[in-house]
């Protein structure tokens, strides 16, 4: 990687850091989750003890990480972070959760991704406060049972349904949908975000951005600081006419579609007639991995009314069909139907 490519990543992390949120009454959005969260954190305080373990699920974007850190903030307590990829082995658990201080936060991201003997490990490590270790192989074998120091695990994932029944039944404190945002929500996270960035932003700027911004924090940071750059070097006010041409570059439509939202709607309408279409199909045409269209490419488009799953398949409304400006076939609301 180029030293060039290396600052760019720098800069992307440190304006990350910046942006998100450390207070709860920073935080917009989630009302119901963090109401939750409040109660769950001033009820352990007063006992005098951790709080329970604690579950966020949702898509990409929405807010899982800084919530963690939040809550770690709001219990006053050092938080560890590790994700489910980064403990490949027993010992990598063992050692993280031994060498935790009484009352600490670990945060787990895409827990869903541990392997199962690490999961059966973390068991009765968050039920009873035991990590139990199994020494040398066959007859000679024997399990140590080691004592932990009380802690709060707080896990994030992206697939909920990949996380198997023991481990999710173990987060007593609650587990939490994450919601997509409103357009008012996005724009008031607009709002702080270029007063930390030291941008201004014109009212009609905001309203288009928060408008492409797939319903997620993240996207509407990120479509920011590209018409941040944009106007920089161009030398230009942020208004609305500099954010649609900064974003036309990006080949972000009016309603926040990437080139790859539409390349999948296009192919679905113009190879398949609309469908229904079978999902390892659609990621054959579209040269796309299964998950990358079921986690990244699909939810926002059901979201916008854009797309369907029936029982036969993915189907394309005629919303899609307006919005690309390809005529639909006569029998599409059959389709929908079936």
């Amino acid at each position: 990687m180029s030293n060039k490519n290396k600052n760019q990543n720098k800069e992307e992390v440190f304006l990350d850091q910046t942006l998100r949120p450390t207070e709860w009454d920073e935080y917009v959005g989630q009302k119901h989750v963090k109401d939750n969260l409040r109660i769950l954190l001033s009820a352990a305080a007063e006992r005098g003890e951790p709080a329970e373990h604690v579950l966020f699920y949702g898509p990409p974007g929405l807010g899982k990480t800084t919530l963690a850190h939040l809550v770690a903030r709001e219990a006053n307590r050092p938080i560890r972070i590790t994700s489910g990829p980064a403990v490949e082995r027993v010992g990598d658990l063992a050692s993280i959760l031994t060498n935790l201080s009484p009352g600490d936060i670990l945060f787990i991201d895409e827990v869903h991704r541990l392997p199962k003997t690490v999961e059966e490990i973390l068991y009765p490590a968050m039920e009873s406060g035991k990590l139990d270790i199994i020494i040398g192989k066959g007859p000679s074998a024997r399990t140590i049972q080691l004592d932990l120091p009380p802690f709060t695990l707080i896990a994030a994932t992206t697939r909920v349904a990949m996380i198997s029944s023991p481990l999710r039944s173990r987060f007593g404190g609650g587990v939490f949908r994450l919601e997509f945002y409103t357009e008012k929500e996005l724009e008031k996270i607009l709002e702080r975000s270029a007063r930390l960035l030291n941008t201004h932003l014109e009212k009609g700027a905001v309203e288009e951005i928060a408008r492409r911004s797939r319903f997620t924090p993240r996207a509407a940071n990120f479509l920011l600081k590209r018409c941040r750059d944009f106007a920089q070097v161009e030398k230009r006010v942020i208004d609305h006419n500099t954010v649609r041409v900064a974003l036309e570059m990006l080949q972000i439509d009016e309603l926040g579609l990437s080139a790859a939202d539409r390349k999948f709607l296009e192919i679905l309408m113009r190879k398949f007639g609309g469908g229904p279409v079978g999902l390892k199909t659609m990621a054959a045409a579209t040269s796309e991995e299964e998950a990358t269209l079921e986690e990244v490419v699909e939810p926002y488009l059901i979201q916008l009314g854009l797309l369907e799953r029936t029982p036969r398949g993915r189907v394309a409304t005629t919303l899609a069909f307006k919005h690309l400006n390809i005529e639909p076939p006569k029998n599409l609301q059959n389709k929908l139907i079936s």
